[in-house]
């Protein structure tokens, strides 16, 4: 079933811009591990904030991916960036009125 991920993470202030960088480098990896979809994004009334949206092929997809040495190292050179105020959400998705 697929898997879906929202979260926000809190950045420490001014560095925003550079997470986003990070998370929006190309990742053919991404895509060969099962991820359908992963949308970045910012709103400026939060300017220490970055939105995330994940699709993926299953929950399994998406905890595997998180041991591919490229992603660890995204989260790796991520975290002196954020501030630790995150949240998510995760669920699995049970259909769309854009598709069959």
């Amino acid at each position: 079933m697929t898997f879906a991920y929202v979260g926000t993470l809190g950045t420490k202030p001014g560095k925003r811009d550079d997470v986003v960088a990070l998370l929006t480098r190309r990742s053919s990896e991404l895509a060969d591990a099962g991820c359908l979809l992963y949308e970045v994004g910012v709103n400026d009334d939060e300017p220490d904030s970055v939105f995330v949206s994940e699709l993926w092929e299953s929950a399994e997809a998406h905890r595997a991916s998180l041991q591919l040495d490229s992603v660890r190292a995204t989260i790796a050179e991520a975290m002196p960036l954020l501030s630790g105020q995150n949240s998510g959400s995760s669920f699995a998705v049970v259909g769309s009125p854009l598709r069959d």
